[in-house]
């Protein structure tokens, strides 16, 4: 079979590997769709992914769609439509019982965060452990089931916003995620929903997904103190510091896009005497149900495809992604 693998900075391979075997537990899939992520890029283009550095050839990819190939049980039929949880949580820890993706001891599909690798689905079969399977309900594509992943990251941040029905959200940035959360806080009932970018294309996108104000860095002032809640979707230090400015008294910011791992210069001081509530959202635990059942009720959110490009062009489909002028998702096909 053919495989992905990341050798280091700018260096992905379309490389030859033995078909897995399942193991007892375990699902062989044959990986048809895998949605290149802002990790992924990081993973490619600087061979690291904050502090994860790639120390060995890494197989991206944890956003995928795949049929069954062989399930040794016999419970999933060959042919059968799936997605993938891709976590595996540690040990339990008092007082995350239903926080199991903050437990330490955990990996994820395409990560280099522990050693060796996880490797990731970007390639023709990928064995899963069968909890991390999701059967995908008739008449959701596999092309749109690449969405689940990236979609429960972008309801799970919603969510810990609280009940946002009614309110005034700020998105800022525009990218995949930030298309997804826009999506997600229409879904959840905001009253209006305004979407900042450094490009007028990714705003674009964001108008068809239900933002009404589109904002465009440079041009567009956003005032103080002017939307209830806002969720950072651009990972730029200055982006938060912008969005501890924007939000109401008593207001809340929800750190969604990945911030660097150094020493940076955020303002923070309006957030006491506002007392805002700042939270981080890092990953998701059940909401990729959720997503299925959202990406089954309504096919709006296909617009955040945009491409879909042969894996053996991995390269050229990276650099892609990597425009967001010219691009939102990008999937890879297999």
């Amino acid at each position: 079979m053919k495989r992905l693998a990341i050798h280091g900075k700018e260096d992905i391979r379309w490389e030859d590997t033995p078909i897995p075997e399942p193991s007892e537990g375990e699902v062989r899939l044959r990986v048809r769709f895998v949605g290149i992520c802002g990790s992924d890029l990081h993973y490619y283009f600087h061979g690291a992914n904050g502090e994860y550095t790639v120390r060995e050839p890494l197989t991206p990819g944890h956003e995928l769609s795949a049929v069954v190939d062989l399930d040794p049980s016999g419970r999933l039929a060959p042919g059968t439509n799936v997605t993938v949880h891709p976590a595996r949580y540690g040990a339990s820890v008092p007082g995350l019982e239903h926080r199991p993706h903050l437990r330490t001891g955990g990996d994820y599909l395409g990560s280099a965060a522990t050693m060796p690798h996880r490797q990731g689905g970007a390639a023709e079969y990928l064995l899963v452990e069968e909890h991390m399977i999701r059967v995908l309900p008739d008449g959701l594509s596999l092309e749109s089931a690449a969405l689940a992943e990236p979609l429960a990251v972008a309801l799970h941040a919603v969510g810990l916003a609280g009940d946002i029905s009614g309110a005034r959200v700020l998105v800022t940035g525009a990218g995949p995620i930030g298309l997804l959360v826009v999506a997600a806080a229409a879904n959840a009932g905001a009253a209006t929903i305004a979407a900042s970018d450094l490009r007028q294309e990714p705003l674009d996108r964001a108008a068809s997904l239900g933002a009404a104000e589109l904002l465009l860095v440079a041009r567009d002032p956003i005032a103080d103190e002017s939307y209830d809640v806002i969720f950072e979707c651009s990972g730029a230090p200055v982006s938060l510091t912008q969005a501890v400015r924007a939000v109401r008294r008593a207001g809340t910011v929800i750190q969604v896009g990945m911030l660097p791992n150094a020493e940076t210069g955020i303002n923070l001081a309006p957030m006491l005497a506002k007392e805002l509530t700042l939270r981080g959202a890092f990953r998701f635990s059940t909401e990729i149900d959720d997503a299925i059942d959202l990406l089954s009720a309504t096919d709006a959110l296909d617009a955040v495809v945009s491409h879909i490009l042969p894996a053996s062009d991995a390269a050229d489909a990276f650099a892609v992604a990597r425009d967001s002028s010219a691009s939102a998702k990008v999937l890879l096909s297999f």
